[in-house]
C-alpha cells in the first residue's frame, strides 16, 4: 500500500508543478511556441519574463523583430476577462523602416477571406494603447481605444495632431470624427464621411462619399472639399466659397493594376500671385506596396505678370518611392512669370533614399535663371544660379553654391556681381557654407566706378565676416571731389546666433582720400575708424572716432535696437586754425586763434525721420584778410533738429559777438542774437534780436526782427559821424563833418518795399564843403549856375532831413531837405536845398561814383540862395 500512496503522491506532485514550471518559464517557451505562427524571418523577444497577477497576465515588454531589425516594441502590456478579454498596453513603437523587409505573406486555404468571415471570428473585446508612436513620424503620436465584437467595430485615436472616430459595421464605414492639424497656427482639417468596403478586403472601398471645410493658410475664406466614388473611379473637388471655379478637381480611376489621376486641374488664385495648372499621375502595381510599385507623373504651372504669361512643368518618373530606397527622375523645364520678373528653369534632378530621409541630386546642365525689374528703379540684366552637383537632404545643402548678377539702375548705374562657395550639409545654423563675393559697378550721379570683395562663412549658428573690402575710385558731385574712399574690415564681423547667448562684433574703417571743392578749399585724407558690439545686427552698440588731417578727432557712439538709431558726438576743444585748408587760398584769409567745441545727440527711426540736438561754441576766434581784419568772434550755437525744422536756441539763444573788423570802417563791439524756428510759422516764429554795431563814432541797433513778419524791423542810426563816413568813401568832390541819426524801418517779406518811409537827420551842427576843382568844373559847365555855386563851396547846415525809400528792385529814392548858411568873400547867405535822388543800388554796388552823382545833380539844380548881410554893412548880390 505504501508504494500506491507515493505513487498517487509523486503524480499529485508532477501536475502541480508541471504548470508552475511552464508559467516561472514563459519568457523562455512562449517566443519558441509563437513562432510556429509567424512569418519565417521574424520573431519575437521577451527580455523580462512575463507574470500572472490577481488581474491577469503582465507583460512587462515584448519586441518583434524582422532578421535584427525592430519592428515593434510593446512595453507594460496586460491582458484579462473581466466581462470581455480586456488589452491594456502603455506603448506601442513602430519603426516603418522595417516594414520592407516583412515577408511577403502567403494565403492558407483555411484562412478567412471575406470581410464577414474576418468579422466573425472576431472576440468580444477591449484595446486601449496609451501611446502609439511610429518612427519616423513622432508628431503623431496618440492613445489608441478600440472595441471590438463579430456586428461592430469601434475605433478612436487622439493625438495632439490627428483625431479619428468611426465604427464599421458590415461593409458600411462611418468617420464621424476627423481632425488633422496639417499646419502650424491654423485651425485643423476636419472630415466626416461614410464609405462602403469590398467583400474581400484587399482593396479600396467600393464607394464612398466625404465631405470637409478646411481653412487655407494666409487666407481668411473657407473652402469645401468634397469626395465621391463608386466601383473603380471617383473625384476630388475644393471649392472656394467666393469663386465659382474649383481649386482643386481630380477624377482618378483605380484597379487592381493601377491607379490614375488623369487630366487634373488646379489653380491658387490668392497672394496677388495667381497660379493654377493641370495634372496626371500614375501608379503601376499600387498593390505591391511602395517598394514594387511604379510611379510616374506630369505637373504644369501656369503663371502671369506684366511680362505675359508662363509655364513651367514637373515631370517625375517612372520611379519608385521606397521607405527604404526610392529612386525618382524628375525635371523642371520652362518659365514663370511674376509681375515684371521672368524665371526660367532647366532642372534636372535625382530623388533617391529612404522617403523619411530623401535625397535630391540635380544633374549636369541644372541652371536657373531670372531677368526683369524687382522695383521701379532695378532691372535686373540676368541672375544666374547654376546648381550642377548640388544636394539637398534633410540635413541641408550640399556641393558647390554659385550666383551671377547683372543688373543695371536707370539713375544710378549698372553693376555686375559674383557669389561662389561651398556648403556641406548646410541649413540655417547647422553645417557649413564657405563663400567669397566680388563685384564691380558705376555710380553715375558722381561719376564714379567701385568694386567690392570680401569672404565669409556660416558654420553651424556662426557667421563670420572675414574679409571685405570695397570702394569708389572717386565722389564727384556739385562743387565737391572725395579721393578714392573705401571701406575696409579692421577685425573680422562674427555673428553668433545662439538662442541663449547670442553675439554680434566687428570692427570697420572708413578712408578717404583729400576733398576738394571748387572755390579751392581742400579737407584732408579722413579716416572713420568704428567698432560694434552686442546682440545681433539688429540689436548692437557702436563706437568710433572721425579725424582729418589735424582736424578731429570726433568721438561717437550710440547704438541701433532694430528700429532706432540713436547716438552722441563729442568734438573735443580744438584750434580754429586746424580749419585753415578749408579756407578757398584765393579770399587770403588766415585763420589766426580761436577755440572750436560741440556736443550732439541725434536719433533715427523710420516713423520719425532724423532728430538731433546739441551746441556748438567758437571762442575768440580771430582772421587776418588783406584789407580787413576780425578779432574776439565769440559765436554760441544751441540747436535741435527735427521733422526737417531747425529749432535754434534751445537752452538760449543763438548768440553771436565780434569785437571788432577792422576795414576801411572799423566796426566794435557786433552782437545779435537769434532764436525760434526754422522754417518759421506763426506759431514758431524765429527772432533777430538785440542787434548792435559801433561803428562810425556812432551805433547802429535793431531791437528785434519777427519772421514771419508783420511790422517793419526797424534799423536805428545813432550819432554816425559823416566826416568818418565821407574819409572812408574818399569822394574827392566832396566833404562833410558832423552827425548823422535816424531810422530804417526794415522789411524782408514785403510784397514791395525793403525800407519803408525811412529817415536821417542831423541832430547837431554840420559842415559842407564842395571841392575847388569840382566847383569851378560846375561853374565853367554851367555859367548860369556859376554865381550860385560860389555860396556852396562852404556851407553850415543847420537842418536837415532826407527820407529813404528801398523797393525789392532795388530802386533806392531820396528826397532830401537840407537848410543852412554860406560865407562867401565874407558875405553871408541863407541857403535852401531840395535834393531828389533815384538809383538802383544793385548797380550801385558795383559802381560807387557818388561823387559824380552829385557834381551832376549840382549842375542842374543850383538856384541863387537868399541874400543876409552883417550889421552895419551894405551887401551886394551873389554873383
Amino acid at each position: 500500500m505504501k508504494g500506491k500512496y507515493k505513487a498517487v503522491l509523486a503524480l499529485l506532485l508532477l501536475l502541480t508543478l508541471i504548470p508552475l514550471t511552464l508559467i516561472m518559464t514563459l519568457g523562455l517557451w512562449v517566443p519558441t511556441l509563437a513562432g510556429i505562427w509567424l512569418p519565417v524571418g521574424t520573431r519575437i523577444a521577451l527580455d523580462k519574463s512575463p507574470r500572472i497577477t490577481r488581474d491577469g497576465l503582465h507583460i512587462p515588454e515584448l519586441r518583434y523583430l524582422v532578421g535584427d531589425c525592430q519592428l515593434a516594441k510593446v512595453t507594460e502590456a496586460g491582458l484579462s476577462h473581466p466581462s470581455r478579454w480586456r488589452l491594456n498596453v502603455g506603448a506601442i513603437e513602430l519603426d516603418s523602416a522595417c516594414l520592407a523587409k516583412l515577408p511577403e505573406a502567403t494565403q492558407s486555404p483555411a484562412a478567412p477571406k471575406t470581410l464577414a468571415e474576418w468579422q466573425s471570428m472576431l472576440p468580444n473585446t477591449w484595446i486601449n494603447i496609451d501611446k502609439i508612436i511610429l518612427s519616423p513620424w513622432q508628431e503623431w503620436q496618440g492613445k489608441l481605444s478600440v472595441s471590438l465584437t463579430p456586428s461592430l467595430q469601434q475605433l478612436r485615436y487622439q493625438g495632439d495632431k490627428v483625431t479619428f472616430q468611426g465604427h464599421l459595421r458590415g461593409q458600411t464605414l462611418t468617420v464621424s470624427e476627423l481632425e488633422v492639424s496639417a499646419f502650424e497656427q491654423q485651425p485643423p482639417v476636419k472630415l466626416v464621411g461614410e464609405f462602403t468596403l469590398p467583400l474581400v478586403p484587399d482593396g479600396l472601398p467600393v464607394s464612398g462619399h466625404a465631405v470637409t471645410t478646411l481653412s487655407l493658410p494666409q487666407e481668411p475664406s473657407l473652402v469645401d472639399a468634397e469626395i465621391d466614388w463608386q466601383d473603380n473611379a471617383g473625384q476630388l473637388v475644393v471649392m472656394a466659397r467666393d469663386n465659382p471655379d474649383p481649386l482643386l478637381d481630380l477624377p482618378w480611376e483605380v484597379t487592381r493594376q493601377q491607379f490614375t489621376i488623369s487630366d487634373g486641374r488646379w489653380a491658387w488664385p490668392y497672394q496677388g500671385f495667381p497660379l493654377s495648372g493641370r495634372m496626371g499621375l500614375k501608379i503601376e502595381n499600387w498593390q505591391a506596396g511602395p517598394e514594387n510599385a511604379l510611379v510616374s507623373g506630369r505637373l504644369n504651372v501656369l503663371t502671369q505678370g506684366d511680362a505675359g504669361k508662363g509655364n513651367a512643368v514637373l515631370t517625375f518618373g517612372p520611379g519608385k518611392l521606397s521607405m527604404d530606397n526610392s529612386e525618382m527622375p524628375l525635371q523642371v523645364t520652362g518659365e514663370a512669370k511674376q509681375g515684371d520678373l521672368i524665371f526660367y528653369a532647366i532642372l534636372p534632378a535625382q530623388l533617391t533614399g529612404n522617403l523619411a530621409a530623401p535625397q535630391l541630386d540635380f544633374a549636369p546642365g541644372a541652371l536657373l535663371r531670372s531677368r526683369g525689374r524687382v522695383i521701379d528703379s532695378l532691372d535686373i540684366d540676368e541672375i544666374r544660379w547654376p546648381l550642377a552637383g548640388v544636394k539637398v537632404t534633410p540635413r541641408g545643402v550640399d556641393g558647390r553654391l554659385q550666383a551671377i548678377l547683372r543688373a543695371h539702375e536707370n539713375k544710378m548705374g549698372d553693376f555686375v556681381l559674383h557669389l561662389d562657395g561651398m556648403a556641406n550639409d548646410f541649413l540655417p545654423d547647422a553645417g557649413r557654407w564657405q563663400w567669397r563675393y566680388w563685384g564691380t559697378g558705376s555710380f553715375t550721379p558722381m561719376h564714379a566706378h567701385w568694386d567690392v570683395a570680401g569672404r565669409g562663412e556660416w558654420h553651424d549658428e556662426t557667421i563670420t565676416l572675414t574679409d571685405l573690402s570695397t570702394g569708389f575710385d572717386q565722389l564727384q558731385y556739385g562743387t565737391m571731389k572725395v579721393d578714392s574712399p573705401r571701406l575696409i574690415l579692421e577685425q573680422p564681423v562674427v555673428w553668433v546666433r545662439d538662442a541663449k547667448k547670442p553675439a554680434f562684433s566687428g570692427a570697420l574703417s572708413f578712408d578717404a582720400g583729400k576733398t576738394t571743392f571748387t572755390g579751392g578749399s581742400v579737407l584732408p585724407p579722413s579716416t572713420l575708424k568704428f567698432s560694434v558690439e552686442g546682440r545681433d545686427p539688429t540689436f548692437f552698440q557702436y563706437k568710433g572716432d572721425l579725424h582729418a588731417g589735424a582736424i578731429g578727432p570726433v568721438r561717437v557712439n550710440g547704438r541701433w535696437d532694430g528700429v532706432r538709431l540713436r547716438g552722441q558726438a563729442w568734438w573735443p576743444k580744438q584750434s580754429l586754425t586746424v580749419f585753415q585748408p578749408l579756407i578757398p587760398p584765393e579770399w587770403k584769409m588766415k585763420l589766426r586763434e580761436g577755440e572750436l567745441y560741440a556736443q550732439i545727440a541725434f536719433s533715427a527711426a523710420e516713423d520719425q525721420g532724423f532728430e538731433a540736438g546739441g551746441h556748438g561754441v567758437l571762442k575768440g576766434g580771430s582772421a587776418w584778410m588783406p584789407d580787413n581784419e576780425i578779432n574776439g568772434v565769440d559765436f554760441v550755437l544751441p540747436f535741435r533738429f527735427s521733422a526737417g525744422v531747425w529749432q535754434l536756441g534751445t537752452r538760449g539763444p543763438v548768440s553771436l559777438r565780434i569785437a571788432e573788423v577792422i576795414n576801411q570802417v572799423t566796426a566794435k563791439n557786433i552782437t545779435a542774437d537769434l532764436q525760434g524756428n526754422y522754417p518759421w510759422s506763426e506759431e514758431d516764429p524765429l527772432l533777430l534780436s538785440d542787434v548792435s554795431v559801433d561803428v562810425l563814432g556812432g551805433k547802429v541797433t535793431m531791437q528785434q526782427l519777427r519772421m514771419p513778419q508783420h511790422d517793419p524791423a526797424l534799423l536805428r542810426v545813432q550819432n554816425i559821424s559823416s566826416s568818418e563816413l565821407i574819409s572812408a568813401v574818399n569822394p574827392k568832390q566832396f566833404a562833410m563833418s558832423g552827425p548823422v541819426s535816424g531810422a530804417l524801418p526794415l522789411w524782408l517779406n514785403n510784397e514791395k518795399w525793403i525800407i519803408k518811409d525811412g529817415w536821417l537827420t542831423n541832430p547837431g551842427p554840420m559842415t559842407l564843403r564842395i571841392d575847388k576843382d569840382t566847383a569851378d568844373a560846375v561853374v565853367k559847365d554851367n555859367m548860369a549856375a556859376g554865381a550860385a555855386i560860389n555860396w556852396l563851396r562852404y556851407m553850415e547846415i543847420a537842418h536837415s532831413w532826407t527820407k529813404i525809400n528801398l523797393d525789392n528792385l532795388g530802386v533806392l529814392t531820396m528826397q532830401a531837405t537840407i537848410a543852412g548858411s554860406s560865407r562867401v568873400d565874407g558875405k553871408v547867405g541863407r541857403v535852401n536845398l531840395n535834393y531828389t535822388h533815384e538809383e538802383n543800388v544793385f548797380t550801385l554796388w558795383r559802381s560807387l561814383r557818388f561823387g559824380d552823382n552829385l557834381q551832376a545833380w549840382l549842375e542842374q539844380n543850383t538856384a541863387l540862395p537868399e541874400t543876409h548881410c552883417p550889421e552895419g554893412k551894405e551887401c551886394e548880390e551873389p554873383q
